[in-house]
């Protein structure tokens, strides 16, 4: 059986920015197996299969669309969430399986059920929202043991927030930087963390420095990694998501605050991600926003 799919830039603010998404529709008849081989033919950082979809009821168009599975890949491994898919899926089949595009719509991942809303801005523009699921802070790291896995002095790392593993279905570790400079020339070793991955902390390194280069922007962010052939992300929304629970547990922004984060631009792929906390810590709601853009369409054979 054949199966259509869509490729879409996700946190993007025009057409072949952001983070590129292939989404395959009507892959219940898929295998695991296949999915990661089709994910690995892809190559992207992340390929989607929609495996069913509830109706949205009749006379509720502008309604939730009830429950969509979906599944995740990465051309390595499956995934139980991440950003930038999320949001992607949601957008498709909003605009080409969910009559009357709802303003909601609910995917069935992994790690349980995630809704994403779809709201304009002002200037016309749509964005995309996901409401995280849980994000739990792990372990703390010494500035001295990371510096070395990240090509820098321990000095180039900020001292009011600590190395933290961070943790949301996906794992990240994340690190403040003193400059966007530091930022842009942090290199990820792999041999000088495999002390660190054998204590169990996750080969994906979250950087984020508080200057931009846009205007208009809070903050500079890479994620670098090692999976699968890849080695950085140009749009991460899931590690956004655990950056607002992490700057919230911290007390850095307070209990409510609302950033905008650009990423992917060492790699030529400029993304906007949004991000918004309403607190408290044990309560927060954490939200993480991008526009959506079809580049192409087709069929598998």
């Amino acid at each position: 059986m054949s199966h259509r799919f869509h490729i879409v830039d996700v946190f993007a603010e025009a057409l072949y920015a952001g983070n590129t998404l292939a989404v395959v529709r009507g892959a219940a008849d898929l295998d695991p197996s296949t999915m990661q081989r089709i994910a690995r033919e892809f190559g992207f950082s992340e390929t989607t299969f929609v495996t069913s979809l509830s109706p949205v009821p009749p006379g509720a168009q502008r309604a939730s669309l009830s429950e969509a599975v979906v599944r995740i890949f990465t051309p390595a491994v499956e995934l139980p969430f991440a950003g930038h898919p999320t949001l992607g899926t949601a957008w498709v089949i909003r605009e080409h399986l969910a009559p009357g595009r709802p303003a909601t719509v609910v995917l069935s991942l992994g790690v349980g059920r995630v809704p994403v809303a779809f709201e304009a801005e002002a200037g016309g523009s749509e964005v995309a929202w996901l409401t995280a699921p849980e994000v739990t802070l792990g372990r703390t790291i010494a500035r001295e043991r990371i510096a070395p896995a990240l090509g820098l002095a321990a000095a180039e790392i900020a001292t009011d927030l600590p190395v933290q593993h961070v943790l949301a279905g996906v794992e990240f570790v994340h690190v403040a930087l003193t400059s966007r400079a530091a930022v842009a020339k942090a290199c990820f070793d792999p041999r000088a963390f495999a002390k660190l991955a054998a204590e169990g902390f996750p080969r994906h390194v979250y950087l984020f420095a508080r200057e931009a280069e846009s205007p208009g922007v809070d903050l500079h962010a890479r994620m670098l990694l090692e999976d699968g052939g890849l080695r950085e992300d140009p749009a991460t929304g899931s590690a956004t998501a655990c950056l607002g629970a992490y700057l919230l547990a911290h007390g850095s922004h307070g209990d409510r605050f609302s950033l905008r984060i650009e990423q992917g631009v060492e790699m030529g792929r400029p993304s906007l991600l949004r991000l918004e906390v309403t607190g408290p810590s044990a309560a927060a709601k954490i939200r993480v926003g991008g526009r959506v853009f079809e580049s192409a369409r087709g069929e598998l054979l």
